[in-house]
């Protein structure tokens, strides 16, 4: 049985963009949508809660905009709300215990020191048990599309063929979790599925980054003492081997490999430019302390324009 999607609002237009593309995604797999807002007792209340309100009011209120407006979206789709007080984490990680799959917004903040703030979004991403997906503010649901021809009305847009899917796959760590999720995601839209491996060697430097991700840590194994071509070919060669017994089980995926000599962190960014969705994973440790979602997945969560999926591993 599909379990509900959960998804994190707090009344900034990243929660909002969050909550419609969750919404997309229940549809796709036919499961409901619960709507959580994570609302605070303060001493003295926020300037912006009217008068005659309180925090709890102002809190339910934010809520119900958000569910008047994914229920005006998708008037077949079972949303429900979820008011929580509570520390936000703890409250998102909980609402998360039972869902396949947890979507935030990403680099907002709002009204109500909302869950989008760098910090507790990068806690939640770092110890979630399901799938996190981050939002950016101002995705729609034509984002998720390829460029519409001249002329194609807006009703027309979900007839235009998803963007591609971009998997980050490293071969020392093959996840089935991982690899199955960016499968599922391209069947379900019907696209094709780009999976990016980067790996480095001392014979060549790698290219320098195209986009500003010098303060990224470097993460991963230290640099490969094959040859250029012969790791090259090594690396194909694994790839293609770990990618075929899930190209035999979805066989309606079209798969793109890409090799490529380069940091990861800049490889997938760059690959996921014109893409749909971006997966990534993150190794479980075992330790609550010590979770995080590693520098590659940390980059790529500040600087990928599309939604970034994160999905966690042994």
């Amino acid at each position: 049985m599909q379990h509900d999607i959960v998804v994190g609002v707090d009344g900034s237009p990243a929660g909002l963009a969050a909550a419609h593309w969750a919404a997309q995604e229940a549809q796709r797999r036919g499961t409901g949508l619960q709507v959580v807002h994570v609302w605070h007792r303060h001493a003295c209340p926020a300037p912006y809660i009217p008068l005659d309100g309180n925090e709890h009011d102002w809190a339910g209120h934010l809520l119900d905009e958000a569910v008047r407006s994914v229920r005006a979206a998708h008037p077949a789709l079972r949303v429900t709300p979820r008011l929580v007080c509570e520390a936000t984490v703890a409250a998102l990680l909980a609402a998360a215990t039972d869902a396949g799959l947890l979507v935030l917004g990403s680099l907002g903040l709002g009204p109500v020191g909302g869950f989008v703030t760098g910090s507790v979004s990068q806690c939640v991403v770092g110890r979630s048990a399901c799938p996190v997906v981050l939002v950016r503010a101002g995705r729609s649901a034509a984002d998720e599309h390829l460029p519409a021809a001249d002329g194609v009305a807006p009703e027309e847009i979900p007839q235009t063929p998803y963007r591609e899917i971009v998997l980050g796959l490293r071969t020392d760590r093959l996840c089935d979790e991982l690899i199955e999720f960016a499968f599922d995601a391209a069947r379900r839209r019907g696209t094709g599925l780009k999976v990016i491996h980067a790996f480095r060697t001392p014979a060549r430097p790698a290219p320098g980054p195209s986009v500003p991700l010098a303060a990224v840590a470097p993460e991963g194994p230290a640099p490969d003492p094959r040859p250029y071509a012969q790791a090259m070919a090594d690396e194909e060669r694994t790839v293609t081997a770990a990618l075929r017994p899930w190209q035999e089980k979805y066989p309606t995926v079209p798969v793109t490999e890409t090799v490529t000599e380069d940091r990861a962190a800049v490889a997938l960014v760059r690959a996921a430019h014109d893409a749909g969705l971006l997966v990534v994973g993150r190794r479980i440790t075992g330790h609550r302390l010590g979770a995080h979602a590693g520098a590659v997945t940390h980059a790529v969560l500040h600087h990928a324009g599309c939604p970034v999926a994160v999905v966690p591993h042994d």
